[in-house]
């Protein structure tokens, strides 16, 4: 019997099990191909972005370069944060020190936010899928020998088919959960690499407009050239 067969004789709640266990699946493959290609460019646009804009000669050169790199938006937004605040606002209140801290400090948890996406749903499918599958494995049992006690005989071949109808219900869940585990582990891991780039960049942006001649103002940097 195969498993259409199984959730078409099944009860309502059989039915909605293997509905809520099919959604899960979807969602989480959806995001685990999203991200997987998300990733991966961005993996190479950090990279690609941060070596064009210490190559450049001058800020407004620096975010022309970088635009064309990052596809993203994951390094121009700590670029274009580090602009000048309004005079006579709070933002605008203290040294420059304090207000480069700030101003990167919530444009990279922007972009960690867009990095992070979607890591709660392939935690969460990860970690009920299997107990969702057990549930529908405990009804289907249970529905199984309430037939069985209706019946009245006990074989064999009345308690294995049931049982074993119900059992894939448990197996569904691990197949929806093995992948959505390796998925968040695996992006994690990714996730946790660029985050370190792009905290790295925005500290060495930092230093550089805090540096003599590396205001905003001047918008320029020093061009060193190698004998």
């Amino acid at each position: 019997m195969n498993v259409l067969a199984l959730i078409t004789q099944g009860d309502a709640v059989t039915g909605l099990v293997a509905a809520l266990l099919l959604l899960m699946s979807v969602a989480s493959w959806v995001v685990i191909v999203w991200k997987a290609w998300l990733l991966r460019r961005a993996s190479g646009d950090v990279a690609r972005s941060t070596a064009a804009f210490w190559q450049s000669s001058a800020m407004a050169d620096a975010q022309h370069k970088v635009a064309a790199f990052d596809r993203e938006a994951l390094v121009l937004p700590l670029i274009a944060a580090t602009g000048l605040q309004a005079p006579g606002t709070l933002a605008a209140a203290g040294d420059r020190s304090q207000q480069l801290t700030r101003v990167l400090r919530d444009a990279l948890h922007v972009v960690l936010h867009k990095l992070q996406y979607g890591q709660v749903l392939l935690a969460t499918v990860g970690s009920t899928a299997p107990f969702v599958g057990l549930l529908g494995t405990v009804w289907g049992i249970y529905h199984a020998l309430v037939g069985i006690a209706v019946a009245g005989q006990i074989t064999i071949d009345k308690v294995s088919g049931p049982v074993g109808e119900a059992l894939i219900m448990t197996a569904a869940g691990l197949a929806v959960a093995i992948p959505a585990v390796l998925a968040y582990n695996i992006f994690g891991r990714n996730i946790s690499r660029i985050e370190a780039e792009l905290e790295g960049f925005a500290y060495d942006l930092r230093e550089l407009l805090l540096s003599p001649g590396g205001s905003p103002q001047t918008r320029s940097f020093d061009i060193v050239e190698v004998s």
